[in-house]
């Protein structure tokens, strides 16, 4: 038996709190109680850099022998071609472009459906994660009848690299015929650019949108973690997603108004107060792209790059969501603050809406003991909005 929270409200209704559920950061916790009264959230200062509101310092490199999600080269195990679909569905590689890199994707379709034109579901990791790791739940999803399409961004997983160049540093003039010419390039990996990363994402809905077996009137887009801040932002600027499920949303990379910067002695102040100094030395050419795959924070790899965390507030284009949306949090979430990531969106957002808070997990429990629940509870809504 499923035990959850949920809320859910049509397009003119308030958007609905859980009244007795506290927020994260080192503050106790709450009980949520489905019957309590809408209330405004609270402010609470995130415990840690990458939920929070500045940038995030590299602790350093991923140590030798371990598994880089940023180079496959290190992997024993997860590459595409090894992979066997469960009976049922026919798998698929595929390749596409974004911004000049060729993308990986995977296809899951169920067999007894080959040929026909699907609703179709995207998906992405968050914050270093890989396609790899969406299998088994893509392939949950496909077998209740969509098509499923989940990619590595660029830099990560099987996906090729930007590339800069460093020999020469900058074109020949003029430039030849053709605009090609031969340069020394680096080729760069395992960073975190979420403006980047959405582009990947709209690269990823066009590809599908042209693709035989996709229905582009129902295409929906599934999130977790930092991904679950990007579906946000993409179905707020793309207007061919007819339904999104974020779970555990990493939403805001800032502070939403200037009441919620971070104060003096606070575990964010150092970083927020220094935000913007590795933006300046990126743009002066004393510093490049991290390393890749390079550990940000405890175990979270990938670095942020320059600034660009702290211009990144998918909240800010919520109430542009008009496509139903489907918000999963974790009711003892301790990497980011509920109420002003996830429960902020889902303020927002102007279509049909529903809140489920998973009682008694932490944010990784959405991948283990309540996997099964949030797969269940997307497709219940893919299903109710795009069949």
């Amino acid at each position: 038996m499923r035990t959850f929270f949920s809320w859910a409200v049509r397009p003119t209704s308030v958007g609905v709190m859980a009244a007795g559920l506290i927020g994260i950061a080192g503050v106790a916790m709450g009980q949520a109680k489905p019957a309590a009264q809408p209330s405004a959230p609270t402010t609470a200062q995130p415990a840690a850099p990458p939920t929070g509101q500045g940038p995030v310092r590299p602790v350093g490199p991923i140590p030798p022998g371990q598994r880089n999600p940023a180079d496959p080269a290190t992997w024993k195990t997860g590459l595409a071609k090894e992979y066997k679909p469960p009976a049922g569905l026919d798998f698929r590689v595929v390749s596409f472009l974004s911004e000049g890199v060729r993308l990986h994707g995977e296809f899951f379709t169920p067999s007894d459906k080959k040929g026909e034109k699907l609703p179709t579901i995207i998906m992405a990791h968050g914050w270093g994660g890989v396609a790899a790791l969406l299998r088994n739940d893509a392939a949950q999803i496909a077998l209740a009848g969509f098509q499923v399409l989940t990619f590595d961004y660029r830099g990560w997983g099987e996906s090729g690299s930007r590339l800069i160049l460093t020999k020469p540093q900058s074109e020949p003039t003029p430039l030849p015929p053709g605009r090609r010419f031969t340069a020394e390039v680096e080729a760069v990996r395992g960073y975190v650019d979420p403006w980047e990363q959405a582009d990947d994402w709209f690269s990823a809905i066009n590809f599908a949108a042209g693709e035989p077996t996709v229905d582009a009137t129902r295409i929906g887009i599934r999130g977790s973690s930092y991904s679950g801040g990007l579906v946000v932002y993409v179905a707020a600027h793309d207007d061919r997603v007819k339904a999104l499920v974020s779970q555990v949303g990493g939403i805001a990379s800032r502070p939403a108004s200037n009441k919620e910067q971070p104060k003096p002695g606070s575990p964010m102040y150092e970083f927020w107060l220094h935000r913007h100094d590795a933006g300046i030395r990126m743009a002066r050419g004393e510093q490049g792209y991290p390393e890749p795959g390079a550990i940000a924070f405890g175990s979270l790899i990938g670095t942020p790059v320059g600034n660009k965390l702290s211009r990144w507030y998918p909240a800010d284009v919520a109430r542009d969501v008009t496509a139903p949306a489907l918000f999963i949090l974790a009711e003892k979430e301790e990497l980011v603050d509920n109420r002003t990531n996830g429960m902020r969106a889902y303020e927002r957002v102007r279509g049909p809406k529903k809140l489920v808070i998973v009682p008694g997990i932490k944010h990784y429990g959405i991948y283990m003991e309540a996997r099964n629940q949030a797969v269940d509870l997307a497709i219940d809504w893919f299903h109710k909005h795009l069949k």
